[in-house]
């Protein structure tokens, strides 16, 4: 079951949340909703559905939905912006609040966990726990704000099908080390058909917009601010390297820290199993 609710984010912008309901039962004993809300923030370029697979185990528990993040999937894409870290950190404050979702468990990925962290240091009331997923705390700098920019220009836009979009990016991407079938799943569902082939349903230049205000500066003191329950995920092989991630769960009052093997920068898309298995028992442990 797949329900939609459109919300209004900061300066009225549109935002879509979903629920990715499962009705079979699960670990919550008889399958009913008992730990409250769980809201899921997906990361640059990437939209709800990226989290229908987590939202559905999680439905057995709790009220699990994911945000359409402005600038992507069916949210608002407005020309002018603003695609800053307060227009985000508003819009899921927005979402939290309009769905009555308080105290609720942020659960994000990349950029999206940069926000519900942002969220939970400026907003404690609202936020019970945080799942922190492949997001550095650490400044990345001008230099990877340039080397993003090569990078989008370097796309073969159009692709001619779904099968070359997953095959450029999980295959032919110079960014790509080794064949990674994830990747190029997790792109091709952020692509629509058009007249002349599949286009993102994102704009680049909106994407690069949102990454300058995060990209150049570090955010330790925000994470230091967090006081509830905070699990640091990254994959084994992904953007997050173990001595930060363990140097932000130091920083982190109530930080804590896990590992999923054999799992690049979308963990929760190349070993989602595993990725379950890292998350319930930090939620079993900080839910009711």
């Amino acid at each position: 079951m797949v329900r939609r609710t459109d919300l209004t984010g900061a300066d009225g912008v549109r935002l879509a949340a979903w629920e990715f309901a499962e009705p079979a039962k699960g670990p919550g004993d008889d399958g009913t909703e008992t730990g409250g809300g769980v809201l899921l923030l997906h990361g640059l370029m990437g939209r709800a559905s990226h989290w229908a697979d987590t939202s559905r185990w999680l439905s057995q528990r709790y009220r699990a939905v994911a945000l359409d993040q402005r600038g992507h999937g069916q949210s608002d894409k407005p020309a002018e912006g603003p695609y800053t870290r307060e227009a985000y950190v508003a819009d899921a404050v927005a979402a939290i609040e309009q769905l009555g979702l308080a105290p609720v468990t942020l659960i994000g990925h990349s950029m999206g966990a940069l926000t519900a962290w942002q969220v939970a240091a400026e907003r404690p009331d609202l936020v019970r726990a945080l799942v922190i997923a492949d997001m550095r705390a650490s400044a990345l700098g001008a230099a990877s704000q340039r080397e993003w920019e090569q990078w989008f220009r370097d796309w073969p836009v159009p692709f001619g099908t779904l099968a070359d979009v997953r095959r450029w990016f999980g295959e032919d991407d110079p960014w790509v080390e080794r064949p990674d079938a994830a990747r190029g799943a997790f792109f091709a569902e952020v692509m629509r058909e058009a007249a002349d082939g599949w286009r993102p349903v994102f704009a680049p230049h909106q994407m690069l917009a949102a990454r300058s205000t995060w990209v150049h500066d570090a955010h330790w003191d925000t994470l230091a601010r967090v006081r509830c329950p905070t699990l640091v995920v990254r994959g084994l092989d992904g953007e997050l390297g173990r001595a930060e991630a363990q140097e932000m769960v130091r920083v982190l009052p109530e930080g804590r820290y896990a590992e999923v093997p054999d799992a690049g920068h979308y963990l929760h898309y190349d070993q989602p199993e595993a990725w379950r298995e890292a998350l319930w028992p930090f939620l079993a442990d900080t839910t009711p």
